[in-house]
């Protein structure tokens, strides 16, 4: 699923519209646009500044943007914008009064940092009258957070319908019937995937259903704000099971479609599983080699030294005839001499890495199952992205 950058723009005006957002400057490939309050603490993250104007009542100043959806057009239209501008700009040394670009009947302004520093650069536009520059197309991080502001702020309304000017003049007050509206989003997942919208509305008072409730309210002028002259009925039916209705009638609706998509996935998967596994039977039955335990090592140990013979006194293989044999020194001087078996060693430790080896293949195999089972197993799953009460007439 992607969107065109037209229809990135449509979404993003109707949310800062919705937020009455002030529209600076508009073009098919940018708006620029001077946020709301609500909107700007929406999309700024600054909780620090808002907090400080909530408790000292200082008037806020909101940032402005330049939402840009069509890069590539937007740049071709500053390039168009620039050349047109140089074209039509006169050369400063052909212009009567002008020396340098400066006029000379109008001298340059003053500042306090020439004053004593002489001439200094302009220093660059910060605070509210600053312009940040975005570029707002699919899968960009603002439209991200746009996205989830409007999931956050619409997640429930409540609305009314708004009375003709005659009703307002009537004698007696018209009355709103209480509507549920709930919008879901069924998706059916494989290693395809397709969605739907499912708006269905319920009347708090009859427990009528509707399936096409959005029809239904595009007819009608909505607004927060109750009517001169309306009475709203009380509910007979709790929304607990207004909602626990809708979730059994878009239940029943589903069952009556086409699964045989499912049957084809499952398929697949079996197919994908029969391949996975014939790929990893092989290592997986190969023969791990037995490793000797520690015991077995020491017991060796032990009987390499009781086979050895004692020490050689000193004196007879010197033939020193005062020398004395030196128990403890002798010892480790005929231990030093004792070859070490490094060939079992080797093969020890070749054991163990292969054992090593065996448990993460096998760790291997079992996650691309899992992995493969959770792309290819069909599944439906659906989601309340949005509700609301609706007072209509």
């Amino acid at each position: 699923m992607t969107m065109s950058p037209h229809e990135v723009q449509a979404y993003v005006l109707t949310y800062l519209e919705a937020l009455d957002c002030q529209i600076m400057e508009r073009s098919p490939a940018h708006v620029t646009v001077k946020l709301s309050p609500e909107a700007d603490k929406a999309l700024t993250n600054r909780p620090y500044y808002w907090g400080f104007v909530e408790r000292t009542g200082a008037p806020a100043e909101t940032m402005s943007f330049t939402f840009i959806f069509d890069p590539d057009s937007y740049q071709q239209a500053i390039e168009a914008a620039e050349a047109k501008t140089a074209q039509a700009s006169p050369d400063p040394a052909q212009t009567n009064g002008v020396t340098n670009g400066i006029p000379q009947g109008e001298p340059p302004k003053e500042t306090i940092l020439g004053r004593y520093f002489g001439i200094t650069p302009s220093m660059p536009l910060l605070g509210p009258g600053r312009i940040l520059r975005e570029e707002v197309v699919y899968g960009s991080r603002r439209l991200q957070q746009i996205f989830g502001a409007a999931r956050e702020g619409g997640a429930f309304v409540n609305l009314f319908e708004q009375a003709a000017k005659r009703q307002l003049r009537a004698t007696a007050p018209a009355v709103y019937e209480p509507w549920l509206g709930v919008c879901f989003k069924v998706e059916f997942a494989c290693d395809l995937k397709r969605e739907e919208l499912h708006f269905l509305g319920i009347s708090l008072r009859s427990g009528e259903i509707i399936e096409k409730f959005g029809t239904k309210l595009n007819r009608r002028d909505l607004s927060p704000r109750l009517a001169e002259n309306m009475h709203v009925q009380t509910a007979k039916v709790s929304l607990f099971d207004a909602g626990a209705a809708l979730e059994s009638h878009l239940t029943n609706r589903l069952l009556e479609l086409d699964y045989s998509w499912a049957e084809k996935a499952q398929e697949r998967l079996d197919l994908e599983l029969d391949v996975l596994d014939t790929y990893y039977e092989a290592v997986l039955r190969e023969d791990t080699p037995e490793v000797e335990s520690t015991g077995n090592i020491a017991s060796g140990t032990e009987n390499v030294h009781s086979n050895r013979t004692p020490p050689v006194p000193l004196k007879n293989v010197l033939d020193i005839t005062n020398a004395k044999p030196i128990g403890a020194d002798v010892e480790l001087a005929a231990e030093a001499v004792v070859p070490i078996d490094t060939e079992t060693d080797t093969e020890e430790e070749k054991a163990k890495q292969a054992v090593i080896d065996r448990e993460a293949m096998k760790l291997q195999y079992e996650t691309r199952r899992t992995e493969m089972i959770w792309q290819y197993e069909p599944k439906v799953k659906v989601t309340a992205i949005s509700s609301g009460m609706f007072h209509l007439r």
